[in-house]
């Protein structure tokens, strides 16, 4: 345990625009009950890791009511607890313990679409075409002589065509799974229940919101409605060739409005609630989401898309902070969530390397060298902690953990799976359940197992195995965390002019310095104390994929 820290976020409202902050997702962090199931009370006796990791926050994946058609992105009820993983009451402790210790928390929020499941859906189902209740949805008739064919050629995330067809013959649109119907952010009876949500959290002492699929809500529903061009157009390519805010479905200038009435409820508490976008659109289009007046931040997709190459890293640091500058926001950094491959396996894939065919192969085309795959994910997160802005820690990499790549097909749960006739496999490699211990049929899980298989290997990471273990990943980020709270000041940093090839080296504002060595080769480490090594460094040299700080 942990001595309390005091809650600071009164004395400093703006805590967010360098934070670190530590994504719980919540069915796989810890099991209290014994299901197999992770669940809130799991979360709330593990808090004093956090509290010891050094982190400023813990963002919760969704833990709303949901039958898991997309891990919980499926949301039937906003403003409650699924019955799997607690109560309100139970939500209320975490907040509390967290609080207690000095942690804020984030909750996920899914505004594009609820779960078939919600009375909203329901209601929508029953009460046929041209209903105020369905038109809370993205309903319309199809094309072809008998309506037959889907009103256009959008298509979803997952696969396939991104309208389903109901019994009474029209469509309703899911740009995720069809248990994911899309809201109609038109209406406004849709834009004052959120409203309501925000508060609802607010007053329970959340302090910020992920938004998820920040860059979805608006869509041009007028008729006759536009196709994209077929499939291969539908997505990020369209966001590419269109002009910027004209996409039918993705990133429309009108979405904005939405956010700057959020802001008007954030700034309505002390401090003011902060928000993050996940939006997924080019860097200039995404400083938009974090102005002031807004969310005020979003996540750096650019960063966690980057290969391991200082050419092109440092263009995309350099980019991502001028871009959240001239937002007036603090940039953000990611190397891992619960959407992609963990950064101690993708570091290591050839450039151009598929993820997707890679995780078919069960991992082993290319295989992946473990002991080298850490010792780059290890100076990749000491060079992400030096940057100025929030880093986004997601569970486990503390651990050093590899991807699960080779899950059993009759294991996997993620949608993707099926939707895409099973040719992937999708995201339960990042998402199997943490260990704790060693030992034990979960490796401290839960009594019960665990929803997802843990491979044999998985104890040697535990948490346990090693706590106060010299030169253990888990301790290596608990001394940058500690580290870093002391140096970090400022929202900027200043390139070295006489860098080696391969290798970053900046300086931040207070003098304290980072010096990554991206190529293949030892480098001369310049002059100055070295306060924290990614691993060991002899000699004056520093050896590849390494990185440290020097005073």
């Amino acid at each position: 345990m942990t001595d309390p820290k005091p809650d600071l976020s009164s004395k400093d409202p703006d805590w967010w625009r360098q934070a670190v902050v530590y994504q719980v997702y919540p069915r796989s962090f810890a099991d209290a009950d014994g299901d197999g199931l992770g669940d809130l009370k799991g979360v709330t006796e593990r808090l004093g890791h956090l509290a010891a990791l050094g982190v400023d926050a813990l963002w919760l994946s969704p833990f709303y009511p949901s039958e898991l058609a997309d891990g919980g992105y499926d949301v039937a009820d906003y403003r409650d607890v699924d019955p799997r993983l607690g109560t309100l009451d139970d939500f209320d402790a975490l907040a509390a313990e967290a609080h207690r210790l000095g942690l804020k928390v984030i909750v996920d929020l899914v505004p594009n679409h609820t779960s078939h499941r919600h009375p909203w859906f329901r209601e929508a189902l029953a009460a046929g075409p041209g209903s105020d209740a369905r038109n809370r949805y993205v309903f319309r008739d199809g094309r072809g002589t008998a309506g037959e064919l889907p009103p256009t050629d959008w298509q979803s995330v997952f696969g396939g065509s991104a309208w389903r067809r109901v019994p009474d013959g029209q469509w309703y649109l899911h740009l995720f799974t069809p248990e994911q119907p899309d809201l109609n952010w038109d209406r406004e009876e849709v834009r004052d229940d959120f409203r309501t949500t925000l508060r609802f959290w607010s007053d329970r002492g959340v302090d910020g919101f992920r938004v998820d699929v920040a860059h979805a809500l608006t869509k041009e529903l007028g008729e006759p409605l536009r196709d994209l061009g077929g499939p291969e157009s539908s997505h990020e390519s369209a966001l590419l060739t269109l002009p910027p805010g004209t996409h039918p479905f993705y990133d429309r200038d009108e979405v904005h409005a939405i956010y700057r009435d959020w802001r008007t409820v954030f700034d309505t508490y002390t401090p003011p609630r902060m928000a993050v976008a996940e939006a997924w659109v080019p860097g200039a289009r995404r400083a938009l989401y974090a102005r002031p007046d807004e969310l005020g931040q979003a996540f750096n997709f650019e960063y966690l898309q980057a290969g391991w190459d200082a050419t092109e890293l440092r263009a995309v640091i350099t980019e991502s902070l001028e871009t959240a500058r001239a937002a007036g926001a603090s940039a953000t950094w990611v190397l891992s969530n619960h959407d992609v491959v963990r950064h101690a396996s993708r570091l290591m894939l050839p450039p151009g390397t598929d993820p997707g065919a890679w995780l078919l192969s069960d991992g082993r085309e290319p295989p992946v060298d473990l002991a080298a795959g850490l010792r780059r994910a290890r100076a990749a997160t000491l060079l992400m902690l030096a940057l100025p802005g929030s880093s986004y820690l997601y569970q486990g990499e503390e651990l050093g953990l590899p991807e699960v790549a080779d899950l059993p097909r009759e294991a996997l749960q993620d949608p993707v799976w099926e939707q895409t006739g099973r040719t992937s496999k999708g995201r339960d490699g990042c998402r199997v359940p943490l260990p704790w211990t060693p030992e034990g049929p979960s490796y401290g899980f839960g009594a019960g197992g665990a929803w997802l298989p843990q491979p044999a290997w998985f104890g040697r990471y535990a948490v346990a195995a090693q706590d106060g273990a010299e030169g253990s990943t888990l301790e290596l980020y608990r001394a940058a965390l500690k580290l870093r709270r002391k140096l970090l000041q400022g929202e900027s940093l200043t390139w070295a002019p006489d860098a080696p090839d391969g290798v970053l080296h900046f300086a931040r504002t207070d003098g304290w310095r980072c010096v990554a060595n991206l190529s293949a080769t030892d480098v001369r480490l310049p002059t100055g104390e070295v306060l924290l090594s990614s691993a060991p460094v002899a000699d004056g040299r520093l050896g590849p994929d390494t990185a440290v700080w020097l005073a």
